[in-house]
């Protein structure tokens, strides 16, 4: 019997692979970054990361200096569109829109992106299991390949000291991220940056899920730890804001998807 050959590989140039999106205009991007924002938002409250009012990301605008799109105090992420965002300057002071902000939080995320020129997009929000490992001031450990991201990329603010109200608090959470990715506020929760607001937000649900899986493997036993030459290669290979950027394409995807046509889109 003859047998029919297979197909010939399809060239790689004509295989499709999404890549961050380039704009032309300052125009263009801050419409893509105010959607992406309103998305990851909305994504977050789908995910339960929000708490009463608590909960926030903010994302640096690519034209006018010192100034930030970030979501308004009290609006539930649920309902958050693109139109609800607020830009305020360092000082939190609204330059337009028609709602307060959060002064408390935009206080630390303020200080975060001054100390971070290159960075976009700040996260954080009283999510349940990041609150649960900053209760044991613990920091992500190397258990899984996906904590390996964190591995030597984070870092613990030891000391909690009320809530972030001030400049100087905002400060002492800056210099504590240095040059890292996310933070653990002990008894607070978790911080996370990135180069784009895809990014950051997916450094906080990945962090997220780690703590939950950390904890649970705690709960039953003593979990095996991944040597520290591993942990490093691991690391360089998934711990960048590309990977990140990539990783968060199918949820964000999918949410773009499940809200196709409807109102509830950012």
């Amino acid at each position: 019997m003859t047998q029919t050959p297979a197909p010939l590989p399809v060239p790689v140039d004509q295989l499709r692979f999404a890549l961050p999106a380039v704009h032309e205009s300052p125009d263009d991007e801050r419409a893509h970054r105010k959607e992406r924002l309103a998305g990851a938002l909305r994504i977050f409250g789908r995910l339960g990361y929000e708490d009463g009012v608590s909960g926030h990301i903010t994302a640096r605008d690519p034209e006018f200096a010192g100034c930030f799109w970030v979501n308004p105090f009290g609006v539930p992420f649920a309902r958050l569109t693109a139109a609800d965002l607020v830009l305020v300057n360092e000082q939190g002071q609204v330059l337009s829109g028609l709602h307060h902000i959060n002064q408390a939080a935009f206080a630390v995320h303020a200080q975060v992106h001054r100390a971070r020129p290159e960075v976009v997009a700040v996260a954080h929000t009283h999510s349940v299991h990041g609150r649960a490992l900053a209760a044991l001031g613990q920091l992500i450990e190397p258990i899984t390949q996906e904590a390996c991201a964190f591995y030597e990329d984070h870092a613990l603010v030891d000391a909690y000291t009320g809530v972030a109200v001030d400049e100087e608090e905002g400060r002492r959470i800056a210099v504590a991220l240095g040059a890292y990715k996310a933070v653990v506020l002990r008894n607070h929760g978790l911080l996370t940056v990135g180069d784009s607001v895809d990014a950051a937000a997916w450094w906080f649900i990945s962090m997220e899920r780690c703590a939950q899986v950390q904890l649970a493997a705690g709960a039953a036993g003593n979990p095996v730890p991944i040597g520290h030459r591993d942990a490093v290669a691991t690391r360089e290979q998934l711990g960048t804001d590309l990977v990140a950027w990539i990783s968060y394409q199918p949820l964000w995807r999918q949410w773009c998807e499940d809200t196709s046509g409807a109102q509830d889109r950012p």
